[in-house]
């Protein structure tokens, strides 16, 4: 009885610690981990390396990113789900796994609102319309008005069914009241090197994904799905600019979530940290290399972002009819 009352009290001190800004305060004293659903050697992983070191050298604790890619982020998802809500396993999550994934699969091992709670956003970037070096397409108004023509004669790629590039893509012809026919590759390299040479018309892409054939001359970026241009290619017009109808934006966010539970006071400190880094000007000026913006974002601006999102995909994952079992 003495010794489960002792277990009693030190679990009582514990989540008294947990609670109080005391222990936010003091945080880490031990290595933090980045649980993240990307490869190694991808954009997101890149970023999330250059953040981490930058944290690790403020907290004077090591921060690693612990890469598990595949199974749509579940395993990455699933192992900070389960972890204590102790600040020191973070997700690593994008617009795919917190907004799209639950309209998407029927059967979802975690539920980004209950699961998690917002840490804070990483980056956010807009997607451009990527063409081969060869295409006949020079301007979205050229390609609507070939899909216009033709029904189901356009082809258009993505690396997923359901997934960020095939919904943007949708969008578009959603927008212009085009039919197109989708090709879903396995691999994002198989589908860009398909639309450089002219397997498939065209696919929606970042600068991190498509850069690589991009600098090599074998592709080209007509239009950026979004309000503005991009500081990183100011010269591609915008959707709009290239003859595209209003309202298409595809865009892709990154954000750092905790377990749920993890007290608000160290959920603070952690936002804090990030966003002291995220504002520095270096850092803006790494992230420009993958058309990727520093997006500091309090914790309740990431969660309405999850709700305003989640609503807008829904629709888009409905007019597809896209569905993963």
């Amino acid at each position: 009885m003495k010794k489960r009352n002792t277990l009693f009290l030190a679990a009582a001190l514990g989540f008294g610690l947990l609670g109080g800004n005391g222990w936010a305060q003091s945080f880490p004293n031990q290595t933090v981990r980045f649980i993240s659903p990307f490869p190694a050697g991808s954009g997101p992983d890149v970023i999330a390396r250059i953040v981490g070191e930058r944290l690790g050298a403020s907290w004077k604790q090591p921060v690693v990113i612990d890469s598990r890619p595949g199974a749509s982020g579940f395993l990455a998802a699933s192992a900070v789900k389960q972890a204590a809500p102790t600040g020191y396993d973070l997700l690593l999550a994008d617009v795919g796994h917190l907004a799209i994934s639950p309209s998407l699969f029927k059967k979802l091992p975690y539920t980004p609102k209950t699961d998690f709670v917002p840490v804070g956003g990483i980056y956010r970037t807009s997607f451009f319309v990527v063409v081969g070096a060869n295409s006949p397409f020079h301007s979205v108004k050229d390609l609507i008005a070939a899909a216009a023509k033709s029904p189901d004669k356009v082809t258009y790629g993505s690396n997923s069914i359901g997934g960020p590039l095939h919904l943007g893509a949708a969008q578009v012809e959603a927008v212009s009241g085009t039919k197109m026919v989708h090709v879903p590759y396995k691999e994002i390299s198989q589908l860009y090197l398909a639309v450089s040479t002219g397997e498939i018309d065209w696919a929606m892409g970042s600068l991190a994904s498509a850069g690589p054939l991009l600098r090599a001359g074998k592709v080209r970026l007509i239009a950026v799905a979004d309000t503005a241009r991009s500081t990183a290619m100011p010269n591609v017009p915008t959707f709009e600019e290239s003859g595209g109808p209003k309202g298409v934006i595809v865009r892709s966010w990154v954000a750092l979530m905790a377990p749920k539970e993890t007290p608000p006071a160290l959920v603070a400190t952690l936002n804090n940290s990030l966003n002291d880094v995220l504002k520095q000007p270096e850092i803006a000026e790494k992230f420009s290399t993958f058309g990727f913006v520093p997006y500091p974002l309090a914790p309740s601006a990431v969660s309405s972002l999850i709700d305003s999102e989640t609503v807008f995909y829904a629709d888009m994952v409905k007019r597809t009819g896209a569905s993963v079992d």
